[in-house]
């Protein structure tokens, strides 16, 4: 009987396909050419290397009683097919790709944050091959790179100067090195955060050279505590935007025009961190907490930096701005080259600042229109959807669907107590659970985003572009449970 088994267990092991057998399928020859003849080669390694280590790992666990049928030579390359193919979609899916983003988080980090409009799409495409990124096309000499961006920029916010960077935590410590290597930078104890992906200000101040003065307590910090501090040695006032992080109650801190008073009178700068960048007043949006970038400039801070995406609509990147020579002096440290951005940046950032000027932003720019939108409309918009894919799927279809009120998310450490009210769009499925069915508009194609809340799948259009909803409706009403 021992023999038997031992004799089983090898025929097993015989029967695995071999590289080249698994390259000799359909499967696989349906594959190459999307994937190539040696990267495939690659995967089907790796899938009859795992399918080996396993049927030795089962062998091992049952002393050798392995039962040889279950594992024909036909049952098992019918399985490493499987293996390759879905080693294929799980590579593909690692690679950026369009997603519908349903969850109602406006500016959703984990997907690219702020959308760009069809005006920032077209700039890109037109800028794609040869441009005049660093050429004067007036006197046909070398030209300065980003002006025309820099220039709108600086003009919005009525500063001085401005500088364009690859994102915001790039400009912090750029402005940090530049500014205050080897000198003291003075920040708020309540200042001292974390915001997202570990950036932590404190790590970032060190990094640049500088040497941190913390001052108040984490509630509390008066502009005298700021003054107090100052030695010979202080370069600068740090002043940040906590983002998503809030202190309620008990509080008090200096305004920028307190601390520009203080910094001038000690011939030290005032730098704000501003965070996502609201380029004017959007209270009536429910944004009551974000510093709006020109009055700080107005106020007195010598230079700010903010985000080029997030509340400004544009694409990842940090923005500088401020007093001509501060600016200047940042351009010129070393450190600017590695950071600075390309020409798909900079032309993005000019349709954004366009729209500023033409004041057309809340109809140009997709993420101040989605976070524009009323209640009402959205409630029109949902049954008007609703409408739609109950005429796809009928009456009698397995997916259930309800309309009610919820709210949507700002997202990117935008205000994080504003939640704009929304209509929300609610599915489940007769035959899968909440958690299959959120699986399956993942895996469809485009990947559809949504949210889950007591047992539902939630569906905001808030954040799904009008052309984006027939394409929802299919993926929707083609969703079966086997």
């Amino acid at each position: 009987m021992e023999n038997q088994e031992k004799k089983n267990s090898a025929e097993v092991l015989r029967n695995l396909p071999s590289i080249d057998t698994l390259l000799r399928t359909e499967t696989s020859a349906k594959l190459v050419g999307e994937v190539g003849a040696k990267h495939l080669a690659g995967l089907a390694r790796l899938v009859t290397d795992s399918l080996r280590q396993e049927l030795l790992e089962e062998i091992t666990e049952k002393n050798n009683e392995i039962d040889a049928e279950k594992y024909s030579r036909e049952i098992l390359l019918k399985e490493a097919e499987l293996r390759l193919e879905d080693s294929w979609r799980q590579e593909q899916n690692t690679s950026l790709q369009k997603v519908i983003n349903a969850s109602g988080v406006v500016i959703h980090t984990n997907l690219g944050r702020s959308p760009l409009s069809d005006l920032a799409k077209k700039a890109m495409l037109d800028v794609s091959g040869y441009c005049n990124l660093e050429y004067n096309i007036e006197t046909g000499k070398r030209g300065k790179r980003g002006a025309r961006a820099e220039h709108l920029l600086a003009e919005l916010v009525e500063a001085e100067s401005a500088l364009i960077v690859n994102n915001c935590a790039a400009a912090t410590i750029l402005v940090l090195t530049a500014l205050c290597k080897g000198g003291e930078a003075i920040i708020s104890r309540g200042e001292m955060v974390e915001i997202g992906g570990d950036f932590r200000v404190p790590d970032v101040m060190i990094q640049s050279g500088a040497e941190l003065v913390e001052v108040g307590t984490t509630n509390k910090t008066r502009a005298s505590d700021y003054e107090k501090a100052i030695t010979e040695n202080t370069r600068m006032l740090v002043k940040v935007h906590p983002s998503n992080y809030r202190i309620i109650g008990f509080t008090a801190k200096p305004s920028i025009a307190e601390l520009a008073q203080i910094a001038k009178r000690n011939d030290v700068l005032l730098y704000e961190d501003a965070g996502s960048g609201a380029m004017f007043d959007m209270s009536k949006y429910g944004l009551k907490d974000e510093p709006i970038i020109p009055d700080s400039v107005r106020d007195g801070a010598d230079v700010v930096t903010f985000s080029g995406d997030k509340l400004l609509g544009g694409i990842q990147s940090g923005l500088i701005v401020g007093r001509g020579e501060v600016i200047e002096h940042i351009r010129k440290n070393p450190l600017y080259r590695a950071l600075r951005v390309s020409k798909l940046v900079y032309a993005v950032l000019e349709t954004a600042l366009e729209a500023f000027r033409k004041e057309t932003v809340m109809q140009d720019v997709p993420t101040l229109k989605m976070l524009a939108m009323t209640k009402a409309e959205l409630k029109q918009r949902t049954w008007a959807f609703a409408h739609k894919l109950r005429e796809k799927i009928g009456e009698d279809a397995d997916l259930k669907f309800e309309i009610m009120d919820g709210k949507s998310v700002i997202g990117g450490g935008s205000a994080p107590a504003v939640q704009p009210q929304t209509t929300l769009f609610t599915i489940k499925h007769k035959d899968l659970s909440t958690s299959q069915l959120e699986e399956r508009l993942r895996h469809s194609k485009p990947p559809v985003v949504t949210r889950i809340l007591e047992d539902r799948v939630l569906i905001d259009l808030r954040t799904v572009a009008e052309d984006e909803e027939p394409i929802l409706v299919d993926t929707l009403s083609s969703i079966k449970a086997e």
